[in-house]
């Protein structure tokens, strides 16, 4: 944990230097491979530090955060395994160092993209279920390039520049709110809403 957390002072501290936005671009794209900590934190402090630069701010984090997916992607489809369908030692790697990346989870997720293909990465990219494990998986299980890419703007757009006009409207007195409440609220949200695409899929 104490790793962690000084990751995360690190990752804020970006935000006090004239770097702070390419800070940003760099993390959401890293963040989309391997790197545990969301570039919504930092996006957060830019944002209050500069009101009126929010919606910039969320375009950056979301240019570099769909780049990085596509790394991620590379990554899954040419690295993840060998020509007999075992995982490499660079999968292993993964597998032993970064958080979120198990064995268990990525035959999971091959199960869920054969049903939801499309849900599953904008639920990974607005949600804050880990979106790295759904970009490398993606790449791995051979997921139609086109639908990622739609998919992945769409989450991924939508859940920053979501962060930038609660900071743009309500300024400072909101920042609490979004560390508090916003992962909740947008886990309610993707339910309701794939709930509603079942319903009428059932339905009809």
């Amino acid at each position: 944990m104490k790793l962690f957390r000084n990751m995360y002072d690190w990752v804020l501290r970006w935000a006090e230097t004239p770097h702070g936005a390419i800070a940003l671009f760099v993390l959401a794209f890293v963040e989309s491979v391997f790197f545990p900590i969301p570039p919504d934190v930092l996006l957060i402090a830019l944002a209050l530090g500069s009101q009126m630069k929010s919606f910039r701010f969320a375009f950056y984090c979301t240019v570099g955060s769909v780049l990085g997916a596509f790394v991620g992607y590379g990554l899954g489809y040419y690295m993840w395994t060998s020509p007999s369908g075992e995982y490499t030692a660079f999968a292993n790697f993964f597998f032993t160092n970064i958080p979120g990346f198990t064995v268990a989870l990525f035959e999971n997720i091959r199960a869920l993209f054969n049903q939801w293909d499309f849900w599953i990465i904008f639920t990974a990219g607005f949600t804050p279920i880990p979106y790295k494990v759904f970009t490398v998986t993606a790449g791995v299980f051979d997921i139609n390039l086109l639908m990622f890419f739609i998919a992945s703007v769409i989450s991924r757009g939508a859940r920053f520049f979501l962060i930038a006009w609660m900071i743009w409207k309500f300024g400072p007195s909101i920042k609490q709110f979004i560390e508090k409440y916003f992962n909740s609220l947008v886990m309610g949200a993707t339910a309701v809403l794939i709930g509603g695409f079942v319903l009428i899929k059932y339905a009809f």
